[in-house]
């Protein structure tokens, strides 16, 4: 029990200092906790029809299922650990031994229903798979509120800090993100960790459908749950065991897809009859059943009506209005706003491959990666986009695309970013001050890394009123983030003329559509341009920098 917990806490560590890392942009590539679960990158890799070799930790640990059985679920799995922490802090139940084996099938179904909706060509992994929704609910939900509280904190402090003359303590301030639909992570964990008083590790025992893939992988594990013949048939096994893997009326056997070598019925047992080893001992005879216990009935007729079902929802969620087309045409109907992520694969293959994990949410320094609602239909739902109201897209930084586990954004060299257009603005000219209401005013230009706003005289007008240059306009949004028009920007980012490429250089692919994407000298410089290494500051270029847009 000491090393578990040791385990557990080292894993759980080591998972949000990765994510700490991804969002302070000290870490490159902080997703292998992702690439662990197993059920993750099967459907991805699935769904997408793409098989790489950064799927290779997933197929360790499954391949580790074969020899230790469901130990990655006691041990490693940042979910566990947190369940295990709420069970501790809400209290559980004393169920009796043995409760709630009609609901033991229900992660088998949910494990059915995932593979049948990836064989369709849709991932619905970012809805239970335990590593996307824990990385969500620390990356979109916990990391703002530490945020927060650590802002709050300094506010605190400020009057001590004036009185000591600690200068940066005095000037430090904190900006926290802000993210979009959090009620449902807020909603979920509030249930799982609620759930608790059912059960212990509810969630781990029925609904976790990486334990079901484990756990069917797990039959007969070499190192496994033995016991001797000293057990006295006390039944305190049966009655501690989290997963309610030992049958209280037969404490020698072991439902082995349930166990996950947590080690507590070897540390409760009166008489040291129980240990966890491959070999058997020297001492007192270790025994396993000699009738093996039958495995989990996962009736195979519901076994496949749950894998048609996610097929089926799959299908219908490709027929939906605002569904992902497989190529540009005639007819379609796309959200009105999404801003898809610089370099983000072709719709279609993009929602295949993102599991919603939100690490390129809280890798990005300026905010503005958001996850959608139902903007985009229910299959894009949690997706990330670009909302350049909250923030722009700088065009020197990529951590969305280093953070991604799966590849659903392409990393691309500096030299191709710049090339990876996220849209084209467009003026609201009854919005617009200049245009308007004839007043003078030239943020938009001023703060245009890419110098695609012109200024022209028109008829009638004291004041030059801005034109977007469309050849030259990345979409980066820095006009739309800006725009002192409250509420709604008079200058807006739409997806025009958007390159979404599997493959090829979005270089090659610009130039061919006439594009000049070449960013203002001064832009370039070590001055006057934020560095994507460092949060943003939320100050203008054109005003704080001495960033004058020639």
């Amino acid at each position: 029990m000491p090393f578990r917990r040791a385990a557990q806490l080292i894993c759980l560590g080591l998972f949000l200092i990765a994510l700490a890392g991804a969002a302070a942009g000290l870490l490159a590539s902080p997703d292998l906790f992702l690439r662990l679960d197993p059920v993750l990158v099967g459907a991805t890799a699935l769904a997408g029809r793409a098989l790489v070799w950064a799927f290779l930790p997933a197929a360790i640990v499954l391949g580790s299922a074969l020899l230790m059985g469901r130990a990655f679920c006691g041990h490693i799995c940042p979910m566990g650990t947190t369940i295990d922490g709420g069970d501790r802090v809400v209290g559980h139940a004393r169920k009796s031994p043995g409760s709630g084996g009609g609901l033991r099938p229900i992660k088998y179904y949910v494990l059915a229903a995932i593979l049948g909706a990836a064989l369709a060509g849709v991932s619905l992994v970012f809805l239970a798979a335990p590593l996307s929704l824990i990385t969500r609910f620390y990356g979109l939900l916990v990391y703002p509120v530490v945020e927060r509280l650590a802002d709050g904190g300094l506010a605190a402090i400020r009057p001590a800090a004036e009185a000591l003359d600690l200068r940066s303590l005095m000037f430090a301030q904190i900006d926290p993100p802000r993210f979009a639909t959090q009620l449902f992570p807020l909603t979920f964990f509030g249930a799982v960790f609620a759930l608790a008083k059912v059960s212990p590790r509810f969630w781990c025992r029925y609904l976790c459908p990486a334990g079901a893939l484990l756990g069917a992988a797990s039959g007969k594990p070499p190192i496994r749950r033995r016991v001797t013949d000293d057990c006295i048939d006390c039944g305190k096994c049966a009655r501690r065991c989290p997963m309610g893997a030992i049958p209280g009326d037969a404490p020698q056997t072991t439902r082995r897809r349930e166990c996950i070598a947590c080690g507590t019925c070897a540390t409760v047992c009166p008489v040291n009859a129980v240990a966890f080893q491959s070999t058997q001992s020297t001492g007192s005879t270790l025994s396993t059943p000699s009738t093996p216990p039958p495995p989990v009935s996962l009736e195979r007729r519901r076994i496949l009506m749950a894998g048609l079902a996610g097929a089926g929802a799959a299908t219908v969620g490709l027929t939906n209005l605002y569904g992902p087309y497989p190529d540009a045409g005639e007819g379609q109907v796309q959200a009105v706003g999404l801003l898809r992520p610089p370099s983000a694969l072709p719709e279609k293959e993009f929602l295949a491959r993102c599991v919603r994990c939100g690490e390129c949410m809280a890798a990005c320094p300026t905010n503005t990666l958001q996850p959608i609602g139902l903007k985009a239909g229910w299959m894009a739902l949690f997706s990330p986009a670009i909302t350049p109201r909250r923030g722009y897209c700088d065009p020197r930084c990529h951590r969305c695309a280093d953070s991604c586990p799966t590849g659903a954004i392409r990393p691309v060299s500096d030299n191709e970013r710049i090339w990876a257009k996220t849209g084209t603005a467009i003026i609201h000219r009854q919005k617009c001050l200049a245009w308007e209401h004839k007043k003078s005013c030239m943020v938009c230009d001023e703060v245009c890394p890419f110098d695609a706003i012109d200024f022209r005289r028109e008829p009638g007008n004291p004041y030059a009123v801005p034109h977007v240059q469309e050849d030259r306009c990345a979409g980066c949004g820095y006009c739309e983030h800006f725009c002192p028009v409250y509420h709604e920007a008079a200058i807006v980012v739409t997806a025009m003329g958007v390159p979404r490429l599997s493959e090829g250089s979005f270089k090659r692919e610009a130039t061919g559509r006439g594009l000049r994407l070449t960013l203002k000298s001064k832009a370039e410089a070590a001055t006057g341009y934020p560095d994507p290494a460092a949060p943003s500051s939320g100050g203008a270029p054109g005003f704080d920098s001495g960033f004058d847009g020639s």
